[in-house]
């Protein structure tokens, strides 16, 4: 299962939410490439990037910090936070981000992610945030009436890439990942699942270690990273770090190595 350390982005700066709330941010550095770079050396073999403005505002604010952070390190990085059309994830990937994650548009337009599948094969992850089991949008300031599952089953006949899966209540807090919304969504699709939101140990780590066989092929940390609660170099020697390779969905081989 691939460690995948997260860098949230607000106003340039690399920031942690408390439940995705913009009123409760903790600055962890003015310098985000820096903390890329951190991350690698301790083993990192993918970052996870949120442009926070880009999620409210509907437009990349963080585009300088990103195109920073893609120059300064040499593995694989996903980038989300307002991409909701062609051009911006698009230009996303000129910029040399490997994947770029859909969240509001995905609940919005699904057409235009299935089209942007078509386009970009094996590089659109969907992102769902979920709160009670139902998807928030426009980062995560509105609460639609989807279902997480229901929404991750119509991408995964898209041809999605991926599935982030993120619990909003958990998400910052450090209470551990919510095991059982986690697992009631994998049973439900084919397509490999990121967990993120909540990881405060490494026995978080291994509880999702035990659900790789069912889909779970990565898992996303941040808040623990930054206060020291997690090492990333004990956490990627307790689970292993299978790097996830640039592989179309639809191939035939796994996404993951």
């Amino acid at each position: 299962m691939e460690i995948i350390p997260a860098i949230d982005l607000l106003e340039g700066r690399c920031v942690r939410l408390y439940q995705g709330d913009y009123s409760q941010s903790q600055v962890f550095d003015e310098n985000p490439s820096s903390v890329a770079k951190q991350w690698v050396d301790q083993g990192a073999t993918r970052l996870h990037v949120v442009d926070l403005d880009g999620a409210k505002t509907g437009e990349p604010t963080n585009l300088n910090a990103i195109a920073s952070i893609v120059r300064s390190v040499s593995v694989p990085i996903q980038v989300g936070g307002g991409l909701r059309d062609r051009t911006r994830v698009a230009q996303m990937l000129d910029m040399g981000v490997q994947r770029a994650i859909l969240g509001t548009v995905a609940v919005e337009n699904p057409q235009l992610v299935g089209d942007l599948c078509r386009e970009f094969p094996g590089k659109i992850v969907v992102g769902i945030d979920a709160r009670n089991g139902k998807v928030a949008t426009r980062g995560w300031l509105e609460t639609s009436e989807v279902a997480a599952v229901q929404l991750a089953q119509q991408m995964a006949e898209l041809g999605a890439a991926a599935i982030i899966y993120t619990d909003i209540h958990r998400d910052g807090t450090l209470q551990g990942p919510n095991l059982e919304a986690l697992r009631e969504l994998i049973t439900s699709i084919a397509i490999p699942v990121i967990a993120s939101g909540g990881v405060s140990s490494l026995t978080d780590l291994l509880s999702l270690l035990a659900l790789e066989p069912l889909g779970v092929k990565g898992a996303i940390v941040g808040r623990a990273l930054y206060t020291g609660d997690v090492s990333l170099q004990e956490a990627i020697q307790a689970v292993g770090s299978g790097r996830w390779q640039d592989v179309p969905p639809d191939s035939g081989f796994s996404a993951f190595a």
